[in-house]
């Protein structure tokens, strides 16, 4: 069956696939048809009449003519299509939201078309063309794809926002979701531990062949729960149920407790088979290690760049080196911009076809009027900001990601994402802003009373936690002050990013660890870098770091990791 179903969407796919295996050996021409029918198709919207897009006849006239934004600045549009004002973004009138940390305290918004929405599932379906034709079986078993809630709230203005994997997963075809190791409704219970091991329940029920979730983060913590809770999860698969309590919906999905439980136990029935298959591949590792459980599996994606690469190395103890690796591609909120057409690369084939690239030279980002290149002017090797403008209303939008070319496909750049850019740290998609680590600085002082002379935050992704490094004003009486100010840090980071929230909740990020530094590191810090060339007049200290200094490394006094406080010894 599985084979049949891959034959067939490499069938349906097949013109698609042409079609865009052209367009890679002309990317200039490619992406001038991009840019011309999103500006002819939204010239009469209200942002394209404020930037004359009906005259634009160029892609050196739309730089001049559009600045580039961020999303603060796209705020005030969408809260106008929140208003029910119509065509201000797009023509094509918008039926919901996807979501995304913000820079501030308030999500982002961005629209969803019925269009756009088309585009990226026919990009989904490229990346499993592509996958199919390395793996073809990939699809021989079930697919283990785990998701997020397509409906999470309703915005102002009556349209819901949700996330886009939900909702391309509910589009699938019946045939399609048949594959799947999940049912929808696993995607929303609402406690995390409760929804892992769900996930976990269902998917050793059956034989999977490939897997695919964005964050590596999500598979080490199923892992994690597999070797932790193994005999009730064998349990639940003899007995044919569902093994855990804690079924409430999130809020917002528009379901009871009841309709949840419901849908994940209809096609559960005792299978002592599969639970006796599992409890002797335990017996021969001493142990339950997840990726044993399914001798079937050829392929997992995830992302594999940046610092999830780094997580993504981890897998190996849990699904062994014969288990096939490929990148999903650069996705967010805001779009799928590659499709990876290779194993064990991060690197992906821009998707010229579906949106318009413009980038800038990583070392000129800071320059008042920088110079967008497109993606034919791009070189192997270097490193630039991706600028997108896309049929969901995003116009010359920042991204704030830096990708490094890393080859060509026909004549198009397979770009990697390196790391998130200015005053931005990630770990595990939480994106933490330069703002959110400000707001939970001054909680942490306001419930504490510590007062704090100087700061700066570093993440640890081996550890999947982030160090908060704090000079405190002299002559402070610390004690346990020091562990409630960690705390509080960790709940402010929580209050304002809600992706840092679940991470931690899930457990895919451990708690910050607390530094305290000695008297005077932050002076000193700056002083080396005077005496290295840099201008005092223009100098900036630097809240946020992608790694530590050896100098500050020797000057921290004491740690608080987790809720135990050390003394560094002099």
């Amino acid at each position: 069956m599985g084979r049949l179903l891959g034959h067939a969407l490499a069938a349906q796919q097949w013109l698609h696939h042409r079609a865009y295996e052209a367009a890679t050996r002309d990317p200039e021409q490619a992406q001038a048809r991009v840019l011309r029918a999103l500006l002819r198709d939204n010239a009469d919207t209200v942002f394209g009449r404020e930037h004359g897009f009906a005259t634009i006849g160029s892609a050196a006239e739309y730089a001049r003519r559009v600045p580039i934004r961020d999303y603060e600045t796209l705020r005030p549009y969408i809260g106008r299509i929140m208003a029910g004002e119509a065509g201000v973004l797009t023509a094509e009138a918008p039926f919901m939201f996807t979501t995304s940390s913000g820079t501030t305290g308030e999500p982002k918004l961005i629209p969803v078309t019925a269009g756009w929405a088309r585009a990226m599932a026919t990009l989904m379906r490229l990346w499993t063309s592509y996958a199919l034709r390395d793996h073809p079986g990939m699809l021989d078993a079930r697919v283990l794809t785990i998701v997020g809630p397509a409906t999470e709230g309703v915005a102002p203005g009556g349209l819901p926002y949700g996330a886009m994997t939900g909702l391309t997963y509910q589009r699938l075809p019946w045939l399609v979701r048949r594959q799947h190791a999940l049912p929808y409704a696993a995607a929303l219970i609402r406690d995390h531990e409760s929804r892992y091991f769900v996930t976990l329940r269902l998917a050793l029920g059956h034989s999977i062949s490939s897997i695919a979730t964005p964050n590596p983060s999500t598979l080490l913590r199923l892992a994690a729960i597999v070797a932790g809770r193994g005999d009730e999860l064998l349990r639940a698969i003899h007995d044919g149920t569902l093994g855990a309590a804690q079924l409430e919906p999130i809020a917002g999905a528009g379901v009871t407790g009841r309709d949840v439980r419901a849908a994940l136990v209809a096609t559960l029935r005792p299978d002592p088979r599969r639970a006796a298959f599992i409890e002797a591949v335990a017996r021969r590792r001493d142990g339950l290690v997840l990726g044993d459980c399914w001798p079937e599996l050829v392929l997992v994606a995830c992302w594999l760049g940046g610092s999830a690469g780094i997580q993504a190395r981890h897998l190996d103890a849990h699904f062994g080196q014969q288990v096939a690796r490929r990148d999903l591609g650069l996705v967010a909120s805001e779009g799928r911009f590659t499709i990876p057409v290779d194993d064990d690369s991060a690197a992906g084939v821009l998707a010229l076809h579906t949106s318009f690239y413009e980038f800038i030279a990583e070392e000129d980002i800071d320059e008042p009027t920088p110079r967008a290149l497109l993606c034919h002017e791009l070189t192997e090797g270097s490193r630039y900001y991706v600028i997108v403008t896309g049929a969901n209303g995003l116009y010359r939008y920042d991204m704030n990601d830096v990708v490094e070319v890393r080859g060509f496909h026909g004549h198009t750049p397979k770009v990697a994402f390196v790391r998130k850019g200015w005053d931005m740290l990630n770990i595990t998609g939480e994106k933490l802003h330069l703002n959110h680590v400000l707001h939970a600085v001054r909680a942490a002082e306001r419930a504490t009373g510590l007062p704090v002379w100087q700061f700066r935050l570093i993440p640890d992704v081996e550890a999947a936690r982030y160090d908060l490094l704090v000079e405190l004003s002299a002559r402070v009486e610390r004690g346990s002050r020091l562990a409630r100010f960690a705390a509080a840090f960790d709940r402010g980071l929580a209050e304002v990013n809600v992706e840092y929230g679940s991470k931690r909740a899930s457990a895919r990020l451990a708690p910050p660890r607390l530094c305290v530094m000695r008297e005077g590191w932050a002076e000193r810090r700056c002083r080396e870098e005077f005496a290295r060339g840099r201008r005092e007049i223009q100098h900036k200290w630097c809240v946020m770091r992608p790694e530590w200094d050896e100098a500050s490394r020797n000057e921290v006094l004491e740690l608080v990791d987790g809720l135990e406080r050390k003394e560094i010894p002099s």
